[in-house]
C-alpha cells in the first residue's frame, strides 16, 4: 500500500510538472505586468456609455465587478468577446456585474460590435486612442483584451489578459461545491475486484434515471477533482454516475505489472453490465479522460449505441499505442521489438503486456464502430496527448462535438471546472431527452 501511496504522489508531482504552462507561454507573464495587481484599491472612472449617459465604477459598490478592456477594431478582442458575453450569461444571474471597456474612437463601430455580439451589460469609452485614455493609464492596461476583476469591498481581486482566469475565480466565488451522497462498494472485474463509488439522485419509488460510468487515466484512481465535479453535477441534474479503479490501480485488486488497454477495457465492461443491472438505471453514458478515454471510446465501440448511450472524451490518450511504436512511454525508452519484460515507471513496473498490446492497439478501429451522441474536449497546450488526437475521435464520429480549449494542459489544469463543466452539461442535454 506504501508503495501505491508514493507512486500516486511521484506520478501526480511529474504530471503537474510536465503539463503545467511553462512561465513564458502564460500571456500574464508577458501582456499583464503593468496590470492594477491584487489587492490594489480599483481606481474609480467616470465614463460615457454609447447612448451618452454617464456611469461611474462606484455605482457598483458593495458587488463583485468585471472590467473588460476591449475595442472592435481588435482581433484578439473580437475573437474573445463570446467567450465573455458567455461569461455574463453564466455569472450574472449569480450576482456578477460586467462593465466593458473600450478603446474605440469610432462610435459606429463600437455600437455595431456591441449588437453583433449581443453584448447586454453597461459599455463605456472615452472614444479616444488606446495610449492616450486616462483609464488605461489609471489601470495599467498596456494590452487588450485584459480584465480586471474588483471585490464587493473596491479592491482588485485578478487582473489578467486570459479569460479562463477570470471563468475560474467566478465559479469559485458563485458555485461552492457542495458533495453529493455516496456509496462505496466493490465490483467483480478482469483481474480481481473494482473498488468503486456510485451516487445517485434522489428517487421515487420505481422511477429510473441514467448512469455515467467514469473512467481514470493512467496510474490515476477514482478520488480525484475531476471526476468528483462531474458525478456532483450529474446528481444535480438527476443522473447517477459510478467512478472506480481499474485493476491495479488505487483501492483495487490486481497486479499494475499486468494491467493493460484490454484488460481494463474488460473492467469498464463489468462496471457497464453492473450498471444495467440496476434496476433504477435506463441507460449508461461512458466518460473518459486520457488512457481511460481510450478505454471509454473502444468498450462504447465494442458494445455499440444499443448498449452505450453517450461517450465524453477528456484528453484520450490514443497517443499510448505511437508511444509503444516508438519505444517511449511517459520519457522512458525500450526497444520496441524486443521488449523488456518491464518498463520502470516512477518506481512502478508497466509490464511486458501493456507495451506489446499497446504496439497494434487497434483504438481508432474499434471506437469507430460506435455510432451514438460524442463529445470530445482537449487541450490545445496539452504536451502528453497532443490535441490532434482528440481531433481524431471528432473526425471519424458523424454528429460528434469538439471543444478545443485553448492554452489547457492535459489535465485542464488552467480551469478545470471549464472541462468538467462542458462534459456535464453535454451528459445532461444528451441523457435526458
Amino acid at each position: 500500500m506504501k508503495k501505491i501511496f508514493l507512486f500516486a504522489i511521484i506520478l501526480t508531482a511529474w504530471l503537474t510538472s510536465a503539463t503545467a504552462q511553462p512561465a513564458p507561454k502564460d500571456m500574464d507573464t508577458k501582456y499583464a505586468t503593468e496590470l492594477v495587481k491584487a489587492g490594489d484599491v480599483a481606481p474609480d472612472f467616470k465614463m460615457k456609455m454609447p447612448d451618452g449617459k454617464t456611469f461611474r465604477l462606484s455605482s457598483l459598490k458593495g458587488k463583485t465587478v468585471v472590467l473588460d478592456f476591449w475595442a472592435s477594431w481588435c482581433p484578439d478582442c473580437r475573437k474573445e468577446a463570446p467567450e465573455v458575453v458567455r461569461l455574463y450569461n453564466e455569472y450574472h444571474p449569480k450576482g456578477i456585474e460586467f462593465v466593458g471597456i473600450s478603446m474605440d474612437t469610432d462610435v459606429e463601430a463600437w455600437r455595431k460590435a456591441i449588437a453583433q455580439y449581443g453584448i447586454a451589460y453597461p459599455q463605456v469609452s472615452e472614444l479616444r486612442k488606446f495610449k492616450e485614455t486616462d483609464i488605461a493609464k489609471a489601470y495599467g492596461v498596456k494590452w487588450i483584451p485584459s480584465m480586471v476583476v474588483v471585490g464587493p469591498d473596491g479592491k482588485v481581486m485578478l487582473s489578467t489578459v486570459l479569460s479562463y482566469k477570470v471563468d475560474k475565480l467566478l465559479k469559485e466565488l458563485t458555485s461552492p461545491r457542495q458533495r453529493g451522497a455516496e456509496e462505496r462498494l466493490t465490483i467483480d472485474g478482469d483481474h480481481g475486484r473494482l473498488a468503486a463509488i456510485l451516487q445517485k439522485p434522489s428517487l421515487e419509488p420505481g422511477q429510473q434515471c441514467p448512469m455515467a460510468v467514469l473512467c481514470h487515466g493512467f496510474g490515476g484512481n477514482k478520488d480525484n477533482q475531476m471526476f468528483e465535479l462531474i458525478a456532483d453535477s450529474l446528481q444535480a441534474n438527476g443522473i447517477a454516475s459510478i467512478r472506480f479503479d481499474f485493476n491495479g490501480h488505487g483501492q483495487s485488486e490486481g497486479d499494475f505489472q499486468e494491467m493493460t488497454v484490454p484488460n481494463e477495457i474488460e473492467d469498464a465492461k463489468k462496471v457497464v453490465e453492473y450498471a444495467l443491472d440496476l434496476r433504477y438505471v435506463s441507460s449508461v453514458a461512458l466518460v473518459g479522460h486520457s488512457q481511460g478515454g481510450v478505454v471509454a471510446a473502444m468498450t462504447a465501440g465494442e458494445l455499440g449505441a444499443d448498449v452505450v448511450k453517450a461517450v465524453a472524451l477528456l484528453a484520450p490518450a490514443a497517443v499510448l499505442r505511437d508511444d509503444a511504436i516508438r519505444g517511449s512511454t511517459f520519457g522512458k525508452t525500450y526497444d520496441p521489438l524486443d521488449l523488456p519484460e518491464y518498463v520502470d515507471i516512477f518506481g512502478r513496473k508497466l509490464g511486458r503486456n501493456f507495451l506489446k498490446t499497446a504496439f497494434s492497439l487497434p483504438i481508432y478501429e474499434t471506437a469507430a464502430r460506435y455510432k451514438g451522441p460524442a463529445f470530445i474536449v482537449h487541450g490545445n497546450a496539452d504536451r502528453i496527448v497532443p490535441y490532434t488526437y482528440g481531433l481524431r475521435f471528432h473526425q471519424q464520429w458523424p454528429g460528434s462535438e469538439y471543444v478545443l480549449l485553448e492554452f489547457f494542459d492535459h489535465g485542464f489544469g488552467q480551469n478545470i471546472y471549464r472541462a468538467t463543466d462542458l462534459v456535464s452539461h453535454f451528459l445532461i442535454k444528451t441523457l435526458r431527452k
